[in-house]
């Protein structure tokens, strides 16, 4: 852990005065033995050496990882289905076909444009993380405190922390009384721990209780604060989404290039002119390849975050859509997201003759509203209804400090009756009651089983002016759960997700919580895990997999969870709203930002939501797994689509020696089809219950169905107006275009569903775009644009024989559906799970 906590640091800078010394050593070190290595003391060191050691070591703050937003721009034109598109805007250009090269290149400017600005909303995680450290600090420099700018700490300065300030960078605490530390933000500890002298404070963390001076030992990158930048910049991860395009694109660009070439070689054997046959080959190149999959895809998701947002959801990422879509395990930050974040009384142990309302009011007179100790304000909110603190007044207090661990005061009731109330570690009250020895097992029992439960303890007394303390009891507080937390978890479950606890609070909170939430008590204890740079045991990885969450979490812990379950198979989304979540959010496939988060895990997850709680999620999971139908429909139509335009061309002009549509008919099959399919990103559909994935195997066997099936459609048509019809060569191509145009635009009818196509009602503006396009491409043919005209009954026909196929391809469609089912070989539990892992990979 402290490897990852100093990565920086080990990857080569040295120091050169003081001597060289990695960090990690000087927090292992004692306090003493780190002023010598760092040539400091408690007067800290002189200005002239800080500018010096300042240039040594660097500012005190994240280095950021800046990428050349140029170049990144440039990154989306490389690739298999970018070099394809490039490839035919050259030979467009070259041979001066402008249209063509126009629509092409706007094609591809579009798709790059859309991917960086998604890209660029993503946020950068690393500069949020900076906002979170002070901006200023108080520094001892030659004999003098005087505030300087936080960038401008070096190891062996001396700061001074006051209640409230953010610890500026990593340092040792020197000699004082002990002070409280609020570190949940980097660890997600729910309570303040204390720090004695010589104990490390860490950059980010807020102090809570107390004064101190503190030595300063590691700065910037080579702070604990700055290894979880470095996490958040080493987490990079390629989406499901991304796969699944590059699958379907390369099958259709090689299948297009191996058809096309084919033809090409054909025509040149049987002596057509090189230049038409080449600038044919160029279009049916545009018509086949996927130009504008990856744009209609990103609408379609783009769209989708329009109607998350209006849920609460704010996507970040788009291709975080299609990975909530697939999330099967849901690793979720228990404080502030399954718990309320506020401390709760919960029922007392009570001593003696005290009663309940006895020892809450003497707890809340010995608490302070306006200290804002999370502590004392559940005290005080414990109440009952009935009591008035303003019927008593405190004379005297006494705040709490980690020696003593208590707090009294000195109270005068209504009827003027002076007493003392005190409250704190249950161990030190008793100590305080002269009868302790009596009442000690029943109290030592009480805590305990308290702490079984996941309680803090308070012990709670009171004593006369002139008398001795009388123990009344122990007063329990918890972390309430979330109203809202065991429903959602239970609708994750009944949806295929299931939720994992992690959290920074000891083993036996975390059990509590998890068993009022209803989400099993498999807690594991993630302190016995390794780094993220480990390799994990078969057994460890299972202990994992099975486990209800996990306790006493590092930010290195959950990196490696999240990064273990991926490994093994699992879409996993993660949940938090801290910096030590910040990591993991961004490795997560879905990272989820909780209301109320930090800057760092809003900028570093892919969804940020903006009310509190988890509930909104399950909206957000069925909306993606809807947006992820409209993806999967596109996907099986647009290779079911290439497919038939393929192969009819390729065969007619094979086999008949026949060219059965011309260059403008694909260049405009190719414009309609795509525009008009756009609206697809707003088509009603159902969600399923369960994680979606991308099964190419289901996709292409759909898509090849289709596509044979509409080849021989319109094999059958070309063969009624050859020998049947009569018609001429240019009445044949436009009745051919309009074959394929009418029965391409009604194949997404069939796609977009998996059962018959009446199944599901489509969208409004789905109908209107297919046959508002159909209704011109109808034009087109009957009053002869860019072709020969065609008489309205041939027009008629045509489109009758392609809503008869239509028809017929749904039946076959579900025929082929029930085949891949009754396909699967039946599995064992064991067998199961092995697949259902092999297909999420």
């Amino acid at each position: 852990m402290e490897q990852l906590r100093h990565a920086s640091r080990e990857k080569g800078r040295t120091m050169t005065t003081p001597s060289a010394t990695a960090p990690t050593a000087l927090k292992d070190m004692s306090l003493a033995q780190i002023e010598k290595k760092l040539v400091s003391s408690a007067k800290g060191i002189s200005g002239h050496e800080a500018a010096h050691r300042l240039l040594q070591y660097g500012p005190n703050e994240i280095a950021e990882k800046n990428d050349n937003q140029l170049l990144k721009f440039l990154g989306y034109f490389w690739g298999p289905i970018p070099w394809m598109i490039e490839a035919a805007v050259i030979l467009s250009g070259v041979l001066q076909h402008w249209p063509d090269f126009i629509i092409i290149l706007v094609l591809l400017l579009a798709n790059a444009v859309v991917g960086f600005v998604e890209e660029r909303q993503a946020g950068n995680a690393v500069a949020a993380l900076k906002a979170q450290l002070a901006s200023t600090a108080t520094v001892l420099r030659d004999g003098t405190w005087a505030g300087c700018p936080a960038r401008d700490l070096v190891p062996g300065d001396v700061i001074r922390l006051r209640l409230g300030d953010i610890v500026p960078a990593d340092a040792r605490l020197l000699a004082g009384d002990p002070v409280e530390i609020d570190q949940s933000a980097l660890t997600g500890e729910s309570l303040p721990v204390t720090a004695k002298p010589g104990d490390a404070a860490y950059s980010g963390s807020i102090l809570r209780h107390g004064e101190t001076d503190a030595l300063v030992y590691a700065t910037g990158s080579d702070t604990y604060f700055g290894a979880t930048a470095h996490l958040v910049q080493e987490a990079h991860t390629v989406s499901h989404f991304q796969r699944a395009v590059l699958k379907i694109g390369n099958f259709l660009i090689i299948l297009a290039v191996v058809l096309v070439a084919l033809i090409v070689v054909v025509a040149i054997v049987r002596g057509d002119s090189p230049l038409t046959t080449l600038q044919f080959a160029l279009v049916l190149l545009v018509a086949a390849i996927p130009v504008a999959m990856p744009t209609v895809l990103s609408v379609t998701m783009a769209v989708g975050a329009r109607l998350l947002s209006k849920k609460k959801a704010i996507v970040t990422r788009l291709s975080a859509i299609e990975e909530l879509a697939g999330v099967d395990i849901l690793c979720s930050d228990k404080t502030g997201t399954l718990t309320q974040n506020s401390l709760t009384l919960g029922g007392p142990f009570l001593s003696g003759t005290a009663t309940t309302e006895e020892i809450v009011l003497c707890g809340a007179l010995a608490s302070r509203a306006e200290d804002k100790d999370p502590i004392d304000l559940a005290v005080i909110g414990g109440l009952p209804q009935s009591v008035q603190l303003s019927d008593y007044i405190v004379t005297e207090f006494t705040p709490f400090d980690p020696v003593h661990k208590r707090t009294e005061a000195t109270v005068t009731g209504k009827d003027g009756t002076t007493f003392k109330v005190t409250k704190g570690a249950p161990q030190v009250i008793l100590a305080m009651v002269a009868d302790h020895t009596a009442i000690k097992t029943s109290v030592d029992k009480a805590v305990h089983d308290f702490a079984a439960r996941g309680f803090r303890s308070l012990g709670v007394a009171r004593a006369s002016t002139t008398g001795s303390w009388e123990f009344l009891g122990v007063l329990p507080l918890f972390d309430p759960p979330r109203k809202d937390a065991a429903h959602t978890i239970a609708t994750a479950g009944q949806m295929g997700v299931a939720v994992k606890m992690v959290t920074g609070d000891q083993l036996a909170i975390a059990k509590e919580t998890a068993k009022k939430l209803g989400m099993g008590t498999n807690i594991l204890d993630a302190s016995g895990l390794g780094d993220a740079k480990h390799n994990e045991t078969a057994d460890v990885t299972a202990s994992i997999e099975t486990s209800d969450g996990f306790a006493q979490v590092f930010p290195e812990h959950k990196f490696h969870i999240v990064d273990i379950l991926q490994k093994n198979g699992h879409i996993v989304g993660m949940t938090g709203d801290g910096v030590n979540d910040a990591p993991a959010l961004k490795e997560a496939d879905c990272g989820i930002a909780v209301a109320g988060a930090t800057d760092a895990a809003r900028a570093a997850a892919a969804i940020v939501l903006t009310t509190p709680g988890l509930s909104v999620i399950i909206d957000a999971i069925r909306e993606s797994r809807r947006i992820f139908q409209r993806m999967n429909s596109y996907a099986i139509y647009r290779i079911a689509e290439t497919l038939r335009v393929l192969l009819f061309m390729t065969l007619a002009i094979l086999v008949f020696n026949f060219y059965p549509v011309t260059a403008i008919m694909i260049v405009l099959l190719a414009l309609m089809n795509d525009g008009a399919i756009l609206a697809i990103a707003y088509d009603h559909v159902l969600y399923r219950n369960k994680p979606e994935k991308w099964k190419m195997r289901p996709v292409l066997s759909i898509a090849s169905v289709l596509g044979i099936m509409g080849t021989i459609a319109v094999f059958g048509l070309l063969f009624l107006a050859q020998n049947v019809f009569h018609l001429s060569g240019p009445e044949v191509q436009t009745m051919m275009y309009l074959k394929l145009s009418v029965a391409g635009h009604l194949t997404i009818f069939l796609t977009r569903t998996r059962g018959p196509f009446w199944s599901q009602r489509p969208a409004r503006i789905l109908v209107i775009a297919v046959f508002g396009t159909q209704a011109i491409a109808t034009c087109f043919a009957l009053f002869g644009l860019f072709m020969a005209a065609l008489p309205w009954w041939w027009v008629a026909f045509v489109w009758g024989y392609a809503i008869v196929w239509a028809l017929l391809n749904d039946r076959v469609k579900l025929a082929t559906y029930w085949v891949l089912d009754h396909l699967k070989t039946p599995l064992t539990t064991v067998g199961r799970t092995r697949a259902l892992t092999q297909n999420a990979r």
